[in-house]
Order: structure tokens, then sequence, then C-alpha cells
């Protein structure tokens, strides 16, 4: 016997709309009194054909909401030229900043920074966050097909013999089918869906590259700040090597009369002075270590036995390729990620006025129903059904235009993160130009007042040793000497750290028309695919 059943519902808030054709195959036969109607047969096999590519066509094909633009950028043609005009060395051409730690010639840098970038616990953990986007992408994805699942059950039971249709009869019941549902995207739904979690994707993978542009940036600044204190206690030690020499020549002319107790005990307080630098260098250069180490995932004492030696701050280059603003939307991966989360939230205006629209959907079974185990999957047990349904969801209180609202809120703010994350890194840029060149110039000046002040002491020193100076002269030009030897070093390393700050501000550390590495190179293959 074959039964087609149609049935109307309504609720206070939802109106469901059930079109469904059911053909069942029981034993007993179902009576006049369940209001079933019964209508000419229709076969299975047309119907499973026409749902199928009724499901198939109309797949988001009246899809609702705003499809993304990728927003224009108006930017001007090149960097300050008051700026670049201030050091020579700035040169507005192409920048190949993709390994920029090489232009520091300094195979220790760069085997620290090679480490980092397989080793760092940050990169990793952002390389986790990849791979969890991504995995959203086949969460949201897998609603496109059809959802099957399997059951099977075995019950025994017996009927009242005084309920409202007395039986009394005690039988076991086999159960084993399949079932299965499909929503058809007909709004663009989960399409949308699926697109906003690609690029949700792709802004993960970008801000995973800032962490890496970032890690790098902190391995190089550690290493030359190490360098920095190394150069600053060496030039300290040269110092007071040369304060313990006045020291004893002090002692000297005070034992044969040539000088006063006074010159001596001067001469002892400077250099006393002068040693009381030395503790907070080598704590630096410890924790320098230590932190080059964290960095590196390893142990903060790791690095000791590469690092501890003495080693020269990195040179820098004699022309640095700064490019042009527009450089930036191509290379600053936190541009890209904010252009990416636009982009995805765009998306979400869409998903929520699908909302609006009704859902339409097939769903069916076939298996196996059974009151006795030797008949179980014989043919005559056979039972099936194949129907299709709407729900729309005609009143909410508003709710969902509100949620519109929300979403198309969040877009406007997404938008004005994007073109605020544009003014920041032109303004990173420009700072990190205009501290690098006055760096440099900062540098130069520093040398020339160590030449001088070496001089000037060679001079007093001298008039000293032949009397024709008093010994406060020399004092002097002991401190300004030690001073400004001290400030020399500790300007070096601010300008090498200006340089890499730069760097970092013009999106160095990754070559953004490579190819990804295999593992993100696959999950991009796979999500173009969809």
């Amino acid at each position: 016997m074959k039964k087609n059943v149609y049935s109307l519902g309504s609720g206070s808030d939802r109106l469901t709309f059930l079109f469904c054709f059911s053909i069942f195959t029981p034993k007993t036969r179902i009576g006049k009194e369940t209001g079933i109607i019964t209508v000419k047969k229709i076969k299975l096999f047309y119907l499973l054909i026409f749902l199928l590519s009724l499901s198939i066509g109309l797949q988001g094909c009246f899809k609702v909401g705003p499809n993304y633009k990728k927003p224009t950028t108006s930017l001007p043609a090149s960097w300050q030229q008051d700026i670049l005009k201030k050091d020579p060395a700035l040169v507005p051409e192409p920048a190949m900043v993709k390994r920029w730690w090489k232009v520091f010639d300094d195979p220790i840098l760069n085997q620290l920074i090679e480490e980092a970038g397989k080793s760092n616990y940050d990169i990793r953990i952002a390389m986790a966050r990849v791979e969890e986007a991504w995995a959203q992408i086949g969460v949201v994805s897998g609603q496109r097909m059809p959802q099957i699942d399997v059951k099977g059950s075995f019950n025994r039971q017996r009927s009242s013999e005084n309920g409202q249709y007395p039986g009394g009869d005690l039988y076991n019941e086999y159960i084993s089918q399949i079932g299965a549902t499909w929503e058809i995207d007909l709004f663009g739904r989960i399409k949308r869906q699926i697109v906003s979690a690609k690029a949700n994707f792709e802004a993960t993978r970008e801000l995973k590259t800032d962490v890496m542009i970032s890690v790098y940036a902190q391995v190089a600044n550690s290493y030359i700040t190490l360098r920095t204190a190394q150069a600053r206690l060496a030039a300290s030690l040269y110092n007071i090597k040369s304060q313990k020499e006045i020291v004893d020549l002090t002692q000297t002319r005070f034992k044969y009369g040539l000088a006063s107790d006074l010159d001596v005990a001067q001469s002892e307080q400077v250099l006393a002075i002068s040693e009381s630098t030395l503790p907070p260098l080598r704590t630096q250069i410890e924790n320098s270590i230590h932190t080059l180490s964290v960095l590196l995932g390893k142990s903060p004492s790791d690095l000791k036995d590469l690092l501890k030696p003495e080693k020269p701050i990195p040179m820098l280059p004699s022309r640095i390729k700064v490019g042009i603003p527009m450089d930036l939307v191509r290379r600053r991966p936190d541009i890209r990620a904010a252009e990416r989360q636009l982009a995805a939230q765009t998306e979400r205006i869409g998903i929520a006025t699908s909302y609006l629209y009704p859902r339409l959907s097939i769903a069916g079974f076939f298996g196996f129903l059974s009151t006795d185990a030797t008949e179980a999957f014989h043919w005559s047990s056979r039972a099936f059904s194949v129907g299709g349904g709407l729900n729309w969801n005609i009143f909410n209180g508003g709710s969902v235009r509100s949620l519109i609202k929300v979403e198309d809120a969040r877009t406007r703010q997404a938008l004005l993160n994007y073109e605020k994350t544009l003014l920041r890194a032109m303004k990173e840029v420009e700072d990190s130009l205009v501290k690098y060149a006055d760096g440099e110039q900062r540098v130069l000046d520093l040398r020339h007042s160590v030449k001088v002040a070496r001089r000037t002491l060679d001079l007093s020193l001298t008039l000293y040793k032949e009397g024709l100076k008093d010994f406060q002269s020399t004092l002097d030009a002991e401190r300004v000497l030690f001073e400004a030897e001290n400030n020399l070093a500790e300007a070096e390393g601010i300008t090498a750290v200006n340089l890499v700050n730069l760097y970092r501000a013009l999106g160095g550390g990754w070559d953004p028309d490579a190819t990804e590495p295999d593992t993100i190179q696959t999950s991009q293959q796979k999500v173009q695919k969809k």
C-alpha cells in the first residue's frame, strides 16, 4: 500500500509548510482514521531525479546581501622628500626587504633569525591559529552537502490490554535504515559562510606573517642590544685601563712631591665611578642572551657559548632602498589582514539578510522494519520516505533586521580599521626614516666628539706631566672621553635598531609574491576549489 501525505501547520510566530511524499510498505493495514489523503501513485525514481535536480540547480541562485568590493586606497607617490634628503643612504627605489637581516653581513644574526623562524613559540602558535581557521572552512563547507546518518535498533514491547487500542500482544521490532537531509542554499547563506570563513583564514594567515616579522625584528634588536652592551663594556674597560694608569701617575708624582694628595683622590674617584658602570652592562649582556634563547625556543643558557664571545655591532649598509608608500598595501601583512577581515565581515551582512527568507530542504530514508528477525532484511520489510520542506520565519519581532544592522555597523568598523591600519603603517615608516637619518647624523657627530676628546686628554695629560696645567683639566678630559665613547657605542646600536625597525615598518622579512609553505599552499588550493 502506498500513501502520499500533505500537511500544513502553523505556530504563533512561524509558518511551516511541509510538502512530502511518503511511501510505506508495512504488513499492517493503515486505517482511514489516520486522516491520510490517498492520491495517485508517483514513481520514486522520477521523484528523486526531480528533487536532486532542483536542489543542485537552486544552490545560491538568489544570493542576497551586498557583494564585497576591495576598498580603494589613495597614497602619496613617495615618502616625504625632506626626510630622504636628511640621509643620502635612503633612496626611493624598490625595497629589497625579503631577507633584510643579510644587509648587516653578520653570520650569527643570520643563523639566529633562521632558527627563530623554525622554533619560536609565537610563530608556532600563530601557525596553529592558521590551521584552526582552515578547519573552520571545512565546518561550514560541510553544510552544502547532504547529511547522512545510519540507524539500527531492536525493541521488545507489549501493548496494553486496557489502553485506547487494546492489544496485549508481545512482539519484537527490528529497524535498520539510512537517512539523509539536504538544505538547498537557495539564498546563498551557506555560500557566504564559506566565503567569509575563507577570508578569515586568509586574514589569520596574514597575521601569522605579521607575527613572524615581529619575531625577526625582536631577534635582531636583541642581538644588536647584546653587541651594543659588549661594545660599551669594551670601551669602558679600555678607559678604565687608561684611568688606572693615570691613578698610578698621580700616586708616583705624589710620592715624589710633584702632586698633591687631592690629585690622587680625584683620580681614584673618577676610576671608581667608571668601574661602577660595569655591572649593569654585564647584566644587560646576560639578559640579552637569555632573551635571544627564549625567542629561539631554547633554555635561557643554551646560547651562551655562541653569543658570549665579543663581536662588533653589525655594520650598516651604504644604501637603503625604501620603496614607495603604495608598496605597503602589498607587503605589510597587518594591512592585508585588515582587508581580509573587512571582506569576511561584509559577507556576514548577506548571511544575516538570508534569515529574512525561507529555507528549503529535502529529506528521506530507506530501511527495513520487521517484527521477525528472520525477515529483518527481506525486501518485503523495506520502508522508505522522501520529501521536501519549506521553513520560513515570517515574524521575529524585528530581531533579524536588527541583526543586519549589527553586521552592517561591524562592517563599517572593519573598513575604518583598515584605513586606520594603513595610516598607522605610513606613520611607522616615516617615523623610522626620521629616526634612522637623525641617528646616522648623531653617530657622525659622536665619532668626531670621541676623536676630539682623545686629543684633548692626550694634550691635557702631557701638560700636566710637564707641570704646565693643573690636574683638574685632565680629570675633565677623562670624564668627557669616557662619556663620549660610551655614547658613541650606544648611538651605533640605536641606529642599527632603527634600521631594523625601518625594515619591520616596510613589511620586510617575507616575500608576498612567493609561494606559501606546503601546508598553507595546500590549504589555499583547497579553498580555491571550494
